[in-house]
């Protein structure tokens, strides 16, 4: 009978001492120890002029502003209020009636106003217009509502079309359009 010869796994220590071999040959290949090239660009660095910092920019004080509203409109007075300019640039002749009684609808913002319906009473559309306290008011074609002089020129089913006078910066006035769009949650129609 013929024995073959069983051969033994190497052991960890032999893997050990083969890869400690390895990397020392590896090692002493790189260690050349010519640094030459290194020590002429670290030399090169030193001998460059060094830089300069500039100085901080210096720190401007600021006057304190004091404000005088001596001849200029409060913004938080209302439109009513605003006295009319003698003189205007460029007049266009437009101007709100101040001499005419106020309507109970001008007290209101107009974003504050809602057109909830309409009626058709005798051949004439009149709009339903809810204010924010919760009061549904009949209008109509020339009706005056909102603070800004705003007079109802048409109703339709879905839309009351107003025109606004409002001031403008340089001391006159001018036309705008404006308009109330029926809300369908609330609508009422008779």
């Amino acid at each position: 009978m013929m024995h073959k010869h069983l051969r033994k796994p190497p052991n960890q220590t032999y893997h050990r001492r083969l890869a400690i071999a390895l990397i020392a040959a590896t090692l002493s290949a790189c260690g050349d120890n010519n640094f030459s090239d290194l020590r002429d660009w670290v030399t090169s660095v030193k001998k460059r002029q060094k830089g300069t910092v500039e100085p901080l920019p210096e720190i401007k004080t600021v006057e304190p502003f004091l404000f005088k509203p001596d001849d200029i409109r409060d913004p938080f007075m209302q439109n009513d209020k605003i006295e009319m300019p003698e003189e205007s640039k460029g007049d266009n002749g437009v101007r709100p009636d101040t001499t005419r009684a106020r309507e109970e609808l001008e007290t209101y913002e107009l974003d504050s106003l809602r057109m909830v319906g309409t009626i058709n009473q005798e051949g004439q559309l009149w709009g339903l217009v809810r204010a924010s306290d919760g009061t549904i008011h009949r209008v109509r074609v020339g009706n005056h509502m909102g603070r800004n002089y705003g007079k109802i020129i048409r109703i339709k089913e879905s839309q009351i079309e107003l025109l606004e006078i409002i001031p403008e910066s340089t001391g006159g006035w001018r036309e705008r359009k404006a308009a109330l769009e029926l809300t369908e949650a609330n609508s009422v129609k008779k």
